[in-house]
């Protein structure tokens, strides 16, 4: 027997098989804790990629050839195409048209009976000398954005592989729509429209917030560095269209209990970016829009195409 034989008779022993199946995700658990302890949550997009790529190979030791052939065929080509979006949204304003500041305001009046929802929220609610465990909880309902795309990917290609094949697809349309409209219709949030002088005084608080929380602030791609961030790519709100895609996903593995917070969550995100004076509530409709425009037309194709492939051959 060579020895390329005698170690894959080796790995392929039960108690091989049970230190491979409870060695990893340990070893893993333990590496993530400290890393967590250390540097805060990975919310950079090439950090917490490799972190949900490691934590798959960890339960997939026993499996490694599918791993390696799931990460280079699904999970390259997804990553690349939402490095390539972020790439394109920080070029998106300036390409066509000047930034709009009043026609989502006026919106947003026209909606809540002639006051923006941002400035009454902030009158209501808001004290920068004083935290409340509301503001908490939105920067909590705000940053999950940036790990649950992610994190549910991972859960999809862990239960159920051509539903994650086709909730990737959904996200990289919904992005692509996204820059679309960035490019064409650059838009002022809020805290933007208040610089400008177009709307009462508000406060982009995210940053307040986090500076009261002792763990990793903004070092990512999505919010540093001129090549990435874009303060006017505001309409939709991708914010609101993928946390409205993350509760249709899982809503079909969900408990009684868990379906009402999937219902919760995308509101949350609505008042948590509304408060926090990131969209009007107007983006947040349209980022709703797209995401079920992307939603029912991506399971309609590949219901075509799985029907298709379910016929029998004809007979010859």
């Amino acid at each position: 027997m060579s020895s390329v034989e005698t170690v894959r008779a080796r790995l392929g022993t039960p108690t091989t098989q049970r230190i491979l199946r409870w060695g990893g995700p340990v070893a893993y658990g333990i590496a993530l804790g400290a890393y967590l302890w250390r540097d805060g949550l990975p919310l950079s997009r090439d950090r917490l990629l490799m972190w949900i790529l490691l934590g798959l190979l960890a339960f997939s030791l026993t499996n490694v050839r599918g791993w390696i052939r799931s990460v280079v065929l699904e999970w390259i080509p997804f990553a690349l195409i939402l490095w390539v979006y972020d790439l394109l949204r920080g070029q998106a304003d300036g390409l066509f048209f000047q930034t709009h500041v009043e026609p989502q305001l006026r919106a947003d009046e026209i909606l809540f009976g002639g006051t923006a929802p941002t400035v009454w929220l902030q009158d209501q609610l808001w004290d920068a000398f004083h935290l409340h465990w509301y503001d908490y909880g939105a920067w909590l309902v705000y940053v999950s954005y940036f790990v649950g795309t992610y994190v549910v990917a991972a859960f999809l290609w862990w239960v159920k592989r051509p539903l994650f094949r086709r909730y990737v697809v959904t996200v990289s349309v919904i992005a692509m729509m996204g820059f679309t409209t960035y490019a064409l219709f650059p838009a002022a949030p809020p805290w933007m429209a208040s610089q400008l002088g177009a709307l009462e005084p508000t406060t982009r608080s995210v940053g307040i917030i986090w500076s009261h929380i002792p763990i990793a602030h903004f070092n990512t791609l999505f919010e540093k560095g001129t090549q990435y961030a874009n303060a006017v790519a505001a309409v939709p709100s991708l914010h609101a269209a993928y946390t409205l895609l993350i509760a249709l996903y899982l809503w079909r593995f969900a408990p009684r209990w868990g379906r009402v917070l999937l219902a919760l969550y995308p509101w949350a995100m609505a008042f948590a970016l509304v408060y926090t004076s990131e969209h009007y509530f107007v983006d947040i409709l349209l980022g709703w829009v797209y995401c079920l425009i992307g939603y029912l037309a991506v399971n309609r194709i590949a219901d075509r195409i799985a029907e298709r492939r379910a016929e029998p051959a004809p007979a010859t």
